[in-house]
């Protein structure tokens, strides 16, 4: 190792600027490299909700935030040790998380007096403004200018130059945490294959980018963060929560031997699902682009009553527009996959922000008695077991299954061990048994109560479903009173035969508080909980990923604890949600409805003062 280098296990960065300035493009790169190179990951792109905001406005911010680290990395961090501030509202919106001896790397073509009354700064100093020239330390790099002079002699044009910046900076931060730009560059060769001119231009400004730091050594010195030594054998990868759902939905229909269907309308943040699974066809997926959230649901369960794994994706309001279907699906008994990318509500919200706030609607949002299985991930990663489970769980017991992640876990990635195909569990198809004498819309299998999965013209097993209420027996329309009554109970128990493992509980044995959480707060609660019981509190948690129907362990383990505080993102839906169902029990509640997620240190805060 170099010996001017500065160790470190942990390190957050910050790039931030205008949407079109590739902040995004710029951050994913970075933490792909890191993930390549050995370190755990945890990233959170944060995108404004215009498409294109009027340019260095407030409102335009775009940011994207990378915790690289050695060891578990479980956020993306609560404040940056270093931002790189491509105009002044990028400083600004970000100002108050950066950490006290963190740096600032700022374009200094772009902090002229219009720029910062865009920003909204009412003097020519916006570091002293906001108070930080004591805080930290400021590094001046003049990147347009720069990167025009890098560029010179390309014949392209003054736009296509000055959105070439970002790959200046990415490689000055490649420097600086001393991470080698092959990788990036093979990147660069892939993503401009069929654009040589951009591909030449883009690999030799991130270059000279890398070469200006290695050069003059800025003003300060190169980072070393150090390789996780804790990595199981295996190969890995950053992935992002929405690609992994994606390759989660791939991987079950391989192993249940069945074609993957998905049927989709595009809505932010869950479009990138089919994105990505309109890319493999090479694997028989079939993607179907509808002209609405309702055609979306409707193709996916005609695919289903084919015999495909179907699936839908959609965010918060497309979830309202699907709730009928769903109702459908669940009368008529047909395995669905719907993943709901949680987005910041009611009504178009601020499409781009997170929350939690769909629980109820996923629990009771359909008309009448109308069960069905509700699971949450909580990392990117994991994205991809619980798109898988919903997967098993809806071709295994013929029921529609409800995923929920949100906006953080879907556009935030982290590292990812590729599992092997042979080593997930099998997917059992309920199929009839060989001696069947009779075949009905309602035959099922007597233990599990599920109904048996027959695909169209299979020989003596004709039958006809819908929503209509069907008898018992004979599969007919029914109208009979007790005969619906039956059918509701079954329906129900059906559900709740569904295997649910027992919830685990994390931190301190002794532990007389105990933090619950559901789906992508895990992060945050579990740095929170290691944080406050090094500190000497006796914390522990509880962390929520199958909600309906609820472990079966969740009573024995919330009357062991003095004090429950549950904390969501939401107004306290899942509180409400568990006092309706462990009557007696007290539970009390830490909610943020902001539109991000939480931080560690409020959490801590928070606790502290309990405790």
């Amino acid at each position: 190792m170099n010996d001017n280098l500065k160790p470190s296990s942990n390190i957050v960065i910050k790039f931030s600027g205008d949407s079109g300035d590739g902040m995004q493009l710029t951050g994913t790169m970075f933490s792909n490299l890191s993930a390549i190179l050995g370190n755990e990951i945890s990233t959170f792109p944060d995108y404004p909700a215009e498409i294109r905001a009027p340019q260095g406005t407030l409102g335009g911010v775009s940011g994207f935030q990378v915790h690289i680290g050695s060891g578990r990395v479980f956020t993306p961090g609560d404040e940056a040790d270093v931002l790189v501030a491509m105009n002044p509202a990028a400083l600004k919106v970000n100002a108050k998380n950066i950490k006290s001896i963190g740096s600032i790397i700022y374009d200094t073509d772009t902090f002229t007096r219009s720029d910062l009354e865009k920003a909204e700064f009412t003097t020519d100093n916006p570091f002293d403004e906001l108070k930080l020239m004591e805080k930290v330390q400021l590094v001046p790099v003049p990147l347009t200018s720069l990167t025009k002079k890098s560029l010179e002699g390309f014949d392209l044009d003054n736009k296509t130059v000055l959105r070439s910046k970002n790959m200046f900076a990415l490689g000055l931060i490649c420097w600086l945490f001393n991470q080698p730009i092959d990788k990036a560059i093979s990147f660069l060769e892939s993503k401009f294959d069929a654009k040589k001119d951009l591909q030449t231009a883009n690999i030799k400004v991130l270059t000279d980018g890398f070469n200006y730091g290695n050069n003059l050594h800025m003003v300060v010195s190169p980072f070393y963060v150090y390789k996780s030594e804790n990595l199981e054998h295996g190969l890995y990868t950053s992935v992002s929560g929405n690609k992994a759902t994606a390759w989660g939905l791939i991987a079950a229909a391989e192993k249940a031997g069945v074609q993957l269907f998905l049927g989709s309308y595009p809505i932010t943040p869950a479009t990138d699902i089919m994105q990505e699974l309109a890319l493999r066809k090479d694997m028989g997926v079939k993607v179907m682009q509808t002209e609405d959230e309702i055609a979306g649901i409707n193709t996916a369960l005609g695919a289903s009553f084919a015999g495909a794994l179907a699936a839908t994706n959609t965010s918060g309001p497309g979830l309202a527009l699907k709730a009928e279907a769903l109702g459908l699906a669940v009368m008529a008994e047909l395995p669905l996959v719907l993943i709901d990318v949680m987005r910041v509500g009611p009504s178009t919200g601020m499409p781009t922000k997170t929350e939690q706030a769909d629980l109820q609607q996923a629990l009771n949002g359909r008309n009448g008695e109308c069960p069905l299985v509700v699971l949450a991930a909580d990392t990117p990663a994991n994205c991809f077991d619980y798109a898988f489970q919903a997967a098993k769980i809806a071709l295994e017991h013929s029921t529609p299954v409800i995923l929920l992640t949100d906006a953080f876990i879907g556009n935030g990635s982290s590292l990812w061990k590729l599992p092997k195909l042979a080593d997930m569990p099998a997917i059992k198809l309920p199929l009839p048994p060989e001696n069947l004498e009779k075949f009905t819309a309602v035959t099922r299998d007597p233990e599990t109560l599920t109904r048996y999965r027959v695909v169209p013209g299979t020989p003596k097993m004709m039958h006809r479903i819908g929503g209509l209420e069907k008898d018992s027996v004979k599969g007919s329309i029914s109208t009979d009173p007790v005969n619906h009554e039956k059918m509701v109970a079954m329906r129900r128990r059906k559900i709740e035969n569904v295997p649910v493992p027992d919830v685990k509980i994390e931190g301190n044995p002794d532990a007389e508080i105990l933090i619950v959480g559901w789906g992508s707060t895990y992060g945050h609660l579990i740095s929170a909980i290691h944080q406050l019981n090094e500190d000497g509190k006796k914390v522990a948690l509880a962390q929520f990923n199958y909600l309906f129907p609820l472990p079966k362990n969740t009573a024995e383990v919330l009357k062991k604890y003095k004090k429950i505080v549950v904390c969501e993102l939401n107004g306290g839906q899942f509180a409400n949600y568990l006092r309706a169902n462990n009557n007696g029990i007290v539970i009390e509640q830490f909610n943020k409805i902001q539109g991000q997620p939480f931080t560690v240190s409020e959490i801590v805060e928070h606790f502290n003062k309990l405790v």
